[in-house]
């Protein structure tokens, strides 16, 4: 029993992590490299905060005979920490402004594509090269309702995947034909919300040939979990943009 307990949490244990995921694109290792940053200036505080309290509480306790400090401002200590948290702040701005301007600049693509929102499905339109098509949940209704052995990509499969080439920008213009839904694929540090009537623009690079899968992240009613993104990337020299997906398919609908 013992060993049965240690293998089944050593296995869950090896899977389980709490960090962000580096990603597969320029953008989301910025993201990463960020959060990491912020994350050790945060530790570093910590640590010297939470230090100087509690060695203040250990060696200047009663029980040892301190006696209180009588004063009640200090100008050095006021300057001190308006200005100190005034520098960390800028320190930590600087690298945040940098990456966001970079997670912005959309500019000088090599394939713009048209991503719509549908309940409960993605379309998919490459602007000027006459290929579009609708995405669909591909997962089998037996395993949703619990009559088939849920498959290792459950809720994350389509019939048809968008179809990328590794190393071109690629621009996002995100919209929703009726309700709000929000389009995420965490390993591009991508997630636009597509809103009825505007469009929201993300761009992404991929560095190296996979598949990478995604959801809808904004509730957009009852079957807001059946509609998973999948991005195929392929190298240049095996695929062209659209070519795995040029065929169309007409709508269709879950409900």
């Amino acid at each position: 029993m013992g060993l049965l307990l240690w293998s089944v949490f050593g296995q869950a244990h090896a899977a389980w992590t709490t960090n962000m995921a580096p990603g597969a694109t320029e953008v989301s290792h910025a993201v990463f490299d960020l959060h990491m940053t912020i994350f050790w200036i945060c530790v570093v505080i910590g640590i010297i905060v939470f230090g100087a309290m509690f060695w203040s509480m250990m060696v200047h306790r009663r029980s040892t005979g301190q006696v209180a400090a009588k004063f009640h401002e200090s100008t050095t200590v006021e300057i001190l920490w308006t200005v100190v948290p005034l520098l960390i702040l800028v320190a930590m701005a600087i690298p945040a402004t940098r990456t966001l301007i970079n997670i912005y600049d959309s500019s000088e693509s090599d394939i713009d594509i048209q991503v719509t929102g549908y309940q409960w499905k993605w379309h998919y339109k490459y602007l000027g090269q006459d290929v579009e098509f609708f995405s669909n949940l591909a997962t089998p209704a037996e395993q949703i309702h619990n009559q088939a052995t849920k498959g290792e990509h459950y809720l994350l499969e389509v019939d048809q995947p968008l179809v990328l080439p590794v190393g071109a920008k690629v621009r996002f213009l995100v919209t929703a034909a009726d309700v709000i839904h929000s389009w995420w694929v965490p390993a591009f540090a991508v997630k636009r919300d597509a809103i009825p009537g505007f469009v929201n623009e993300a761009w992404t690079r991929i560095e190296k040939p996979g598949i990478y899968r995604g959801q809808c992240a904004e509730l957009c009613g009852k079957d807001h979990g059946f509609m998973p993104i999948v991005v195929e990337v392929k190298s240049k020299a095996t695929t062209t943009p659209g070519s795995a997906s040029a065929r169309k398919t007409p709508p269709s609908s879950r409900s």
